[in-house]
């Protein structure tokens, strides 16, 4: 089979607005988690969270056209941009019908949504903006992209909760293997910092209500972890055939070198405590990248900080990995970017093409205090110099879903 190669890549998260900056802050542990400014959060439980901090759509889109899109589809376009320019491709001397756009939300709009029922029912249904359909939905991401660039080939979204990000580059994996695309732009965008967002997932017993220790919050892996705290942004990579790509002479940043999926068939949002379906997924991953276990160097956990899904996934990487669990590097981003819902799976890919380019494994901050059920090498609170040739990405979602992707040096 042809490999896949990672040419161009783009951020916009609580850490910074470019991969660079971002990447910056996170191998410096330096957090983005911080008070909630997107609503008057100061009678809640839940007064945290990952925000993307000055951030202006007008740098990125015509404001006509940003007021017609949900601020998830504006964060994905500005991570699309970013990616697409660092690829240096020139759609206009291709097929455009051979490049496909799969760019992904858990979620969608759910602050348009949100802001729709409200108007409908304070002023009725003739004032509910003829835009809300195309901000709400989740593949606007994905077919605002297309139609900015002109890409014909296939164009959609994919939802699987927190997997939807890891799950949309798999696909794109594939896809470019089967030869009917040269190009794909994939990746993950979510926005559910609002009422209702923080809300139900607080109801839901996920999120963490230490809110006046926000300087220590989220702490994944950590015996007083609590829950998560949400963030939002937008992760994009341009993934090609590799053939493709050095007919065009483009840098080639990494190799994806393959794709697992599972469900755990368990709980619609506990994990499987054994991490059975955690450790398939992962199993999948290496045998399609045709990587041994013991060739992995860093694991980009899913590490969300809730009690329950750090120590699946502990257990899972032991399923998986046997000995060589404990040899290797396992951090959580999550602990300074927040969990971007669907979003974190493709923006932990870039991490991981940047820990295997610098030979720098980012480290999971907030943590203090060992857990005797998450017993690895969670690379605590500061980063390390180490150089490792393959890495992973876990994440694992809501319904069960479970999607890890392994990267390779090129």
């Amino acid at each position: 089979m042809e490999k896949i190669v990672i040419t161009g890549m783009g951020t916009v998260n609580p850490t910074g607005l470019t991969v660079k900056e971002s990447w910056d802050n996170i191998i410096n542990g330096r957090s983005g988690v911080g008070p909630i400014t997107l609503f008057d959060a100061s009678n809640w439980q839940v007064q945290i969270a990952g925000e993307v901090k000055d951030f202006d759509p007008g740098k990125y889109m015509d404001s006509k056209e940003a007021r017609r899109r949900d601020r998830y589809e504006q964060l994905a376009v500005a991570a699309a941009n970013e990616a697409i320019a660092q690829s240096g491709i020139n759609f206009d001397s291709f097929d455009r019908s051979r490049v496909g756009v799969i760019v992904s939300s858990a979620i969608g709009g759910m602050k348009s949504l949100q802001d729709g029922i409200i108007t409908m029912k304070d002023d009725g249904p003739r004032r509910v903006s003829p835009f809300l359909i195309p901000m709400l939905m989740p593949n606007g991401g994905s077919g605002i992209i297309a139609i900015d660039h002109g890409l014909h080939g296939p164009a959609f979204s994919v939802a699987s909760a927190c997997a939807s990000g890891a799950d949309g580059i798999g696909t794109a994996y594939y896809l470019l293997q089967s030869g009917l695309v040269d190009v794909i732009i994939a990746g993950a965008a979510e926005s559910t910092i609002c009422e209702i967002g923080v809300a139900s997932f607080d109801r839901i017993g996920a999120m963490s209500r230490r809110s006046a220790d926000q300087l220590n919050t989220p702490s994944p892996f950590d015996k007083n972890r609590d829950g998560l705290v949400m963030g939002e942004g937008a992760g994009v990579v341009v993934l090609e055939r590799e053939s493709f790509a050095k007919a065009r002479k483009a840098e080639i940043l990494a190799e994806m070198a393959g794709y697992g999926s599972s469900a755990d068939a368990y709980h619609v949002t506990a994990p499987d405590a054994e991490g059975k379906g955690g450790s398939q997924a992962i199993l999948s991953a290496l045998s399609s990248a045709g990587v041994r276990p013991d060739q992995v160097g860093y694991v980009s956990a899913h590490g969300t900080g809730t009690p329950l899904n750090d120590a699946a996934e502990t257990q899972a990487l032991k399923r998986a990995f046997g000995a060589h669990a404990y040899k290797m590097g396992v951090s959580s981003t999550k602990s300074m970017t927040g969990h971007m819902m669907g979003a974190t799976g493709a923006l932990e890919v870039i991490y991981c093409v940047n820990a295997i380019r610098d030979g720098i494994l980012p480290p999971t901050i907030n943590y203090s205090t060992p857990d005797p059920d998450c017993d690895l090498d969670y690379i605590p609170n500061q980063a390390r110099q180490q150089k490792v040739d393959v890495a992973i990405s876990n994440a694992f979602g809501f319904g069960g879903h479970n999607a890890v992707l392994a990267i390779k040096r090129y």
